[in-house]
């Protein structure tokens, strides 16, 4: 029998906010999206005051002021280090992991010899010891059931943090207590469906006929009934397929209208872009850029993508960034206010297996150069060398009145202690 674990972070950006900052503790902490737009993170405090996910700063101003809410800009360099910590810890521990999102992942568990929950609240103690960061854990048959476990595993205080549903007698009552919303794999769309049918909870899901289920949801709809009832469907890789394309694009916390500053923001992107395949050592042969007008407004709007290829694939900085404002630089129109732009990567392929011409001309140099550029950062702290104008501040960066420091991944964040 295949065994899961999942691994849940607990308000994940908050509780990073926390390792470094111990005043943050039981106070109603949020964490904002880019330029400070609307809540992304909610402690539980935050919670209980009535702040909802993904609503904006300005709804809820007087809530921050009469409760004294601690208000916070992302720091996604912060978290997706905290993350990569976290998956360490976990990779050290369990024989298998499969991370599935920057604060969750899945566990083998299968050949474990010990109690689960004993083996759950090992894991949660060196977590928060290792990171500091809390985390419930949900342990069952399926990865289906393994979110189910972790969901009540959150929502119950008498679980300790910790259930497992392995042959377990109350596997129906916690079916019987999830709502059909909270089942993995079910949208908001397949949600009001289900409820028109008088079907509301997963124990009701997992009841309905197989024919019923596929006729009004498909295969996935019927892979995840089957997943309830302790068929593992989905099965577990330890290493992600590799990704088709990357996309690095930000809303700008001034509109734009010059080409300089819009070429300094597609060389921050192509960059961030670069960087990122070539850590998961791939390289491309186009790079797509666009550009946009804000939406809301009732000026022209224009929206242009423009894509540029690249001979050979690469996932050199140089080159991206070369061909990325190539693409800008044919879309852009003088007169017009931007406000958003992105650099995508696409046509991903392992460096090792990427095609190549006779006509192609590489220079050795290349290579050194972008090892040189690697290795400085990494010694000094991200940004700390830049192409072009990336390094230079400009009117399109996204607004973070309220970020803390990068205490892991800058030298000038690390945090003082006096004695």
């Amino acid at each position: 029998m295949t065994v899961y674990g999942l691994v849940d972070c607990n308000n994940f950006y908050v509780s990073c906010e926390r390792v470094f900052n111990p005043k943050l503790e039981g106070r109603p902490t949020i964490v904002l999206s880019s330029n400070d737009g609307c809540a992304i993170a909610r402690s539980s405090e935050a919670k209980a005051l009535g702040v909802k996910m993904a609503q904006p700063l300005y709804q809820f101003a007087d809530l921050v002021k009469q409760h004294d809410i601690q208000v916070l800009s992302a720091n996604f360099h912060l978290y997706s280090d905290m993350s990569n910590r976290v998956v360490q810890v976990l990779a050290d521990t369990a024989p298998s992991v499969q991370q599935y999102s920057i604060d969750e992942c899945f566990l083998d568990l299968t050949g474990i010899t010990e109690d689960f929950i004993d083996f759950g609240r090992m894991l949660q103690t060196k977590v928060l010891q290792w990171t500091g960061i809390p985390v419930g854990v949900g342990i069952a048959e399926t990865k289906t059931l393994a979110k189910v476990a972790n969901h009540i595993a959150k929502e119950s205080a008498k679980s300790g943090g910790v259930v497992n549903l392995v042959e377990s007698p109350w596997k129906t009552k916690a079916l019987a207590i999830t709502q059909a919303r909270d089942v993995w794999g079910i949208g908001k769309q397949f949600t009001k469906k289900l409820n028109r049918n008088g079907v509301m909870t997963a124990l009701d899901f997992m009841n309905q006929p197989d024919g019923w289920i596929k006729k009004e949801m498909g295969v996935g709809g019927l892979k995840t009934v089957r997943e309830l009832r302790g068929e593992d469907c989905i099965g577990f890789e330890s290493i992600p397929k590799p990704k088709q394309t990357t996309l690095v694009s930000r809303s700008f916390g001034h509109e734009v209208t010059d080409l300089d500053s819009l070429t300094n923001a597609i060389t921050v992107f192509a960059t961030t872009a670069a960087e990122d395949i070539r850590k998961a050592s791939l390289v491309s042969s186009t790079v797509a850029v666009f550009i946009e007008t804000n939406r809301f407004s009732s000026e022209s709007q224009y929206a242009p993508t423009r894509s540029v290829d690249l001979s050979p694939a690469t996932n050199n900085t140089k080159h991206i960034i070369r061909a990325a404002v190539q693409g800008l630089k044919e879309i852009h129109r003088d007169g017009l206010k931007y406000k958003k732009a992105g650099v995508m990567l696409l046509d991903l392929v392992d460096a090792d297996h990427a095609p190549v011409s006779l006509f192609d001309q590489l220079d050795p140099k290349d290579d050194q150069l972008i090892k040189a550029f690697d290795q400085i950062n990494r010694q000094q702290g991200p940004g700390s060398i830049n192409f072009g104008n990336a390094g230079l501040p400009s009117s399109w960066q996204s607004n973070s009145a309220y970020r803390s420091s990068r205490y892991t991944t800058e030298w000038g964040g690390i945090p003082v202690v006096k004695a």
